[in-house]
């Protein structure tokens, strides 16, 4: 059994930003990784956030290739010797995880949410409130992936699967989430970020108003309170550019508006620091505390290099004028895995615009979305062929190809050929 505190969790009013005026946790386990790589010194210093994808993360996982030795305990003991301010956790456990994928299926079924709360939550709540570390603010960042899944990924959407109708039915998913903020919430130097998915996934008008209702209610599901949410991450582990510059979604070509073109897709929002601007003005509206910060993860779309756009596109039409101005390089903006020409975003950075809280690096540069190919492995890590750069997509993407990079390790593993690109393609350049 976990050990647990003999006196009360914290208590105390938690303040406005937790990034502010603090150092951020670097995780030694990933800074060794990186200061391996020719160049990665360069980097291996800033902040990058924890994840514990399994109840065996809790207490460290030597023998995995994702993960490491250190457990929960264990980073927090690094961070008092640190004498950080913060540290980052990612809680991505959920019953049935990534309805919608197989690279990072989790180790619960779909029906296993006791044991999520008390194999997985309880733990790990446990040790977060022991008083030894009532000065370190620790950040939480809730259940990636997940709740969007069941506004966008169930029957009658395309690309539907049975796996999301299951979890939307059965409520896995929204009362994990209510369970784990409302135990992690009452801890007075805790602070919970929900998953908000990206603007190249709910900028619709169809997914942008029906997804903040479902996040309010996982919020206030078994036994949660709004006041559990300090904010919302956007764009967690994915690619989509923090700013196009030189697009705006009110430019007309020739009598079209831009949203016509393939690229965007009458979506609208065009980059992520106008959507996650946009969706807390939203989420208030729906009844999250006005107070609320928004958190960009910006550790691999800064999109630098060669390739990257120095101005507007030809005006010959649309597609030449959206396709030849815009800085995210993807093919298709549904595309996820280990995407090919990516660069290192803006580094770690607090209050950097009204409503964010930080930009910050929550995937660690370095490990993989996913496996390019099936690899057997007993990390729960399955194959999905979005990962696979021969795949020609499916209706989540298009139907267009992954730009996936080849020869890509499980997802957590470490893929040092996308560690040397993503520093290639840095905006800002290192």
């Amino acid at each position: 059994a976990p050990r647990r505190p003999t006196t009360p969790p914290p208590t105390g009013s938690k303040v406005d930003n937790p990034y502010a005026g603090a150092r951020g946790y670097v995780n030694p386990e990933w800074k060794a990784k990186a200061d391996a790589e020719p160049g990665g010194s360069r980097i291996s210093n800033n902040p990058t956030a924890v994840w514990l994808d399994r109840i065996a993360a809790i207490n460290g996982t030597p023998d995995s290739s994702s993960n490491g030795a250190f457990g929960v305990r264990d980073h927090l003991e690094e961070a008092l010797r640190q004498g950080a301010g913060y540290i980052q956790f990612v809680i991505y456990n959920l019953p049935g995880r990534d309805c919608a994928a197989l690279a990072s299926n989790g180790e619960l079924g779909p029906n296993d949410l006791p044991r999520y709360k008390a194999e997985y939550i309880d733990p790990i709540a446990a040790i977060q409130s022991d008083p030894k570390y009532r000065n370190i603010r620790i950040i939480n960042i809730i259940e990636i992936d997940s709740l969007p899944n069941l506004v966008t990924n169930t029957s009658g959407q395309a690309g539907g699967t049975a796996m999301c109708d299951t979890v939307k039915a059965n409520g896995a998913y929204v009362n994990g989430v209510g369970y784990a903020l409302a135990k992690l919430g009452v801890i007075g130097n805790v602070y919970n970020y929900i998953d908000a998915a990206h603007h190249g996934w709910i900028g619709w008008d169809t997914n942008f108003g029906p997804t903040a209702d479902m996040l309010k209610s996982a919020a206030v599901a078994s036994g949660s309170t709004v006041n559990n949410v300090h904010g919302f991450i956007v764009n967690t582990a994915n690619y989509s550019a923090l700013r196009e510059p030189y697009i705006k979604i009110t430019d007309n070509v020739n009598g079209q508006t831009v949203r016509q073109s393939k690229w965007i897709d009458w979506n609208f929002y065009v980059d992520e620091l106008s959507f996650a601007q946009a969706f807390r003005d939203k989420l208030v509206s729906v009844g999250f505390n006005s107070g609320i910060g928004m958190l960009i993860d910006t550790s691999r779309n800064g999109w630098g290099g060669s390739a990257r756009p120095t101005g507007p596109g030809a005006t010959t039409s649309v597609d030449t004028y959206v396709n030849g101005g815009r800085i995210d390089r993807r093919i298709h903006a549904g595309n996820w895995c280990n995407q090919a020409g990516a660069g290192l975003g803006e580094r770690p950075k607090a209050a950097p615009e009204p409503g964010i809280d930080a930009y910050v690096w929550v995937k660690p540069p370095g490990e993989s979305d996913g496996s390019s190919e099936l690899i057997p492995n007993e990390e729960g890590k399955g194959f999905d062929r979005m990962c696979d750069p021969t795949y020609t997509g499916n209706p989540r993407n298009g139907n267009s190809a992954t730009g996936s990079l080849p020869n890509a390790p499980i997802s957590g593993a470490w893929f040092s050929a996308q560690f040397q690109e993503l520093m290639r393609n840095a905006y800002p350049a290192l």
